[in-house]
């Protein structure tokens, strides 16, 4: 269920989702709040939405990669002729055939965007930077052919000595130039070492954070398409204009002969920010072979080539008086990444903007391992920071006797307390409190391991979450024809969030339509560029750019209704236009809005509209902004097994003017569940001898699944943020992860006893902690 209420002490959003829009629509035509459901939905139940290995292209052939048997080394021998000599196959690409591409480069780019555009070659060199990275590309009539030749090729490798314990290097730890995103890699503000050293209460405790995988529904797939020198990539792409620059890069061409075409993604979580292996080799064999290509990695191979959030460990410190009030707060992170090109998760940067406290120390260090890159992962920082860091609070409100939920409000700061500028709304505190009222948790024991139901011990846990509301820089084009047919296109994406409808909403309320007479088009680099899908600015960037278009698509209407002969407004002051019920209304004066299109501009109008990114806006620099919310578990141990079952799962969230509650909705408890994933089951097996992961399948890697979601409530405060955007929208697909996994650990706590700090939580570590009365 969804519910959406107003925090005390905050008006409610006023009618019209721009008040300072002088050409309005109208009030009586909301569709934005509106649970509308899903535009591509039909599409999606029926099979005819095509993803990336669908597209019918004539004379496809199939390839399949070949991966490393080791980890770090190089190819002494590789041996393809019985390969190539099988039946169907009509290539076998390798090092020693492959066309040219320019080298990898350094760890570090030289800048933030290079990250995304830079060239990723494949099969350029004899060398092995981790395991089952690719070294041979069998290409055949099926792909059946083509695997079964893939196992005929022989390879003799010369292996090196690799690093691939994070514990066993922390002595080669070393400070990152830039976390993620361009942050700061250090934060220090007052002296948190003499804070923590006089403090009369303090908490320091290590938490540990596996190497975990996105694992999206939808394969990396690819289809590459050479037309004399214009290539057209059909892919599984979060951002196209990343693709379509990475894909420049690496084949050496300008990247407006490259189209990327992506209209529907089973999901990506981060991993489908920039090129893979597919799309890069799928675009080298159908150059040289001069028919079309497409190449599905398995799920196996997605566990080495397409990402992962690396395995870290936590050391939070705090200090407090004996009040509660903290003095100091201190998170260092120790996190992997790969030799050969460095990702550092922001993972404490969160913790500069969550609570008050005078002395503040965040630090991250990076240990080289001999693995493939990390990459982005739903909520790249803050999921398995907070998951660490909440938990440490709770022992801190544990230490000090207080309620968790108590120390938290204690500590609620009144500005941002690194950057000194106001927040631009937060609503934590009211989260929390309408969470708690919700949750019933004045019914909680504070004394874990009391609470019981036969053989089951209960728990309540609870967390806050944070996460900073982003905008990048976007442009939508719409468009509107003689029939008042409205079409919209952006090279957006819609990776499964909804961005299908949430656009139709914004065009239809804008241009007082019904929602039928809007088609939104999306995923083509051939449409206008936006920032595409990721860091939760996909609907505030593309939606504000849509409305700034239509906004001017409006004006340009009136006008030419202004002036136009054939126009019931002619010389009429349209200042106060108003768009409405798929009418345009001056004072008395109303006409069809298809009727006066057909006789102004018998061709229609059409207009862009644009967006720049957020961090180049004054309005950003001069307030704090973050999206709020607070989690509540109730779970159930085992007194006998140790297993922990979910029992129910609240989240209470402030994240501006809710767009659509439905789709809104369905993106926090996906964030909820891979919460309860994180803290009880997500976790991928580095082999410390050779470099694999051993645990690469579904069978193996844990995910929740229905029988492990128990009931899910959503509640949104309303909230309207007009410092965020046009829209008073704030970003919330990564939101629901963001302190959920802590919110159960808690709650394990709570019913235990047993503090885990070695994420996940399995049975194994519980069961031998369990309190004697409950054996």
């Amino acid at each position: 269920m969804h519910k959406t209420i107003t925090p005390r002490g905050q008006s409610a959003d006023p009618t019209g989702f721009d008040s300072r829009s002088t050409v309005k629509s109208s009030p009586h035509a909301e569709f934005i709040g509106r649970p509308v459901d899903r535009i591509d939905g039909p599409l999606k139940v029926t099979g005819r939405a095509t993803y990336a290995y669908e597209h019918a292209v004539d004379g496809v052939a199939y390839g399949y990669v070949l991966g490393a048997a080791i980890a770090k080394g190089r190819i002494a021998e590789i041996d393809i002729s019985d390969a190539e000599k099988a039946p169907g196959v009509v290539g076998v690409m390798t090092h020693r055939n492959a066309p040219p591409q320019p080298d990898f480069g350094p760890t570090v780019t030289p800048t933030v965007p290079e990250v995304f555009t830079r060239a990723r070659p494949a099969l350029n060199s004899d060398s092995v930077r981790y395991y089952d990275e690719p070294v041979a590309l069998v290409v055949a009539e099926t792909f059946e052919a083509a695997r079964a030749a893939a196992g005929l090729i022989r390879v003799r490798y010369e292996e090196e000595v690799g690093a691939y314990d994070l514990q066993a290097h922390l002595d080669d730890a070393y400070a990152p130039r830039r976390t993620n995103a361009g942050l700061e890699t250090d934060s220090v503000v007052g002296d948190f070492e003499g804070a923590f050293s006089q403090a009369p209460v303090k908490i320091d405790a290590t938490y540990r954070t596996p190497f975990e995988h996105h694992n999206p529904m939808e394969p990396h797939a690819t289809i590459a398409v050479w037309s004399g020198d214009e290539l057209t990539i059909h892919t599984s792409a979060q951002t196209l204009a990343n693709y379509r620059a990475g894909v420049a890069s690496t084949l050496g061409m300008p990247p407006e002969r490259v189209r990327i075409v992506s209209p529907f993604v089973g999901g990506g979580f981060g991993s489908k920010l920039i090129i893979h292996a597919d799309t890069v080799l799928a675009a080298l064999a159908a150059r040289v072979l001069q028919r079309p290509v497409k190449i599905a990695l398995t799920r196996q191979q997605m566990f080495a080539n397409t990402g992962h959030r690396a395995e870290m460990i936590h050391q939070l410190r705090f200090s407090a008086d004996t009040d509660g009030r903290l003095t100091g707060i201190s998170h260092d992170v120790w996190s992997a990444t790969s030799s050969f090109e460095e990702y550092c998760e922001q993972t404490a940067a969160f913790a500069r903007s969550l609570y008050a406290a005078p002395n503040r120390l965040t630090r991250h260090r990076l240990v080289r391992l001999d693995i493939n890159r990390g990459e982005w992962m739903r909520s790249p920082g803050e999921a398995p920071g907070m998951l660490a860091f909440e938990c440490a609070m709770d022992e801190l409100a544990e230490r000090l006797g207080l309620d968790p939920i108590e120390l938290r409000i204690r500590n609620e700061p009144t500005q941002d307390p690194e950057r000194g500028v106001p927040f631009s709304t937060r609503n934590l505190v009211a989260c929390m409190e309408e969470g708690a009222r919700r949750f019933g948790w004045q019914g909680r024991d504070p004394v874990p391991g009391r609470t019981r139901e036969g053989r089951k011990l209960i728990g309540y846990g609870m967390a806050a979450a944070i996460r900073p509301n982003y905008i990048g820089a976007t442009t939508a084009r719409v468009a509107i024809d003689r029939d008042g047919q409205v079409t919209a296109r952006l090279d957006m994406t819609d990776i499964g969030t909804g961005t299908y409808t949430i656009l139709t909403q914004i065009a239809a309320q804008s241009l007082g339509l019904p929602l039928s007479s809007v088609k939104v088009e999306l995923g083509d680099s051939l449409f206008p560029r936006t920032a595409g899908s990721g860091g939760s600015w996909g609907a505030t960037s593309s939606g504000s750019a849509l409305h700034q278009a239509c906004s001017i698509l409006k004006q340009r209407i009136l006008e030419v209704a202004r002036s136009s002969e054939a126009s019931p407004f002619r010389g009429v002051n349209v200042s106060e236009a108003n768009f409405a019920h798929g009418e345009v209304r001056v004072g008395e004066r109303s006409a069809r809005l298809s009727d006066l299109i057909r006789g102004i501009a018998p061709d229609g109008f059409e207009a862009e509209g644009s967006v720049a990114a957020a961090n180049a806006t004054e309005t950003y620099k001069a307030y704090s902004q973050h999206s709020h919310g607070a989690h509540f578990a109730e779970v159930a141990v085992d007194c006998d097994t140790g297993e922990i079952r979910m029992r129910r799962f609240l989240a209470v969230i402030g994240a501006g003017r809710i767009l659509n509650p439905k789709t809104a909705r369905s993106q926090i408890i996906g964030g909820m569940s891979w919460g309860i994933g994180a803290a009880l089951m997500e976790e991928t097996v580095l082999d410390r001898r050779y470099g694999h992961f051993v645990n690469h399948d579904l069978a193996e890697y844990h995910v929740p699944v229905n029988a492990d979601i128990a009931g899910m409530e959503v509640v949104f405060l309303e909230e309207h943020d007009d410092k965020a955007n046009p829209l008073g929208a704030k970003g919330l697909g990564e939101l629901g992860v963001c302190g959920a996994g802590a919110a159960v650990a808690n709650a394990v706590y709570n019913a235990t006893g047993v503090r885990v700090r070695e994420f996940p939580i399995t049975l194994d570590k519980v069961l031998p902690g369990l309190p004697l009365t409950a054996i």
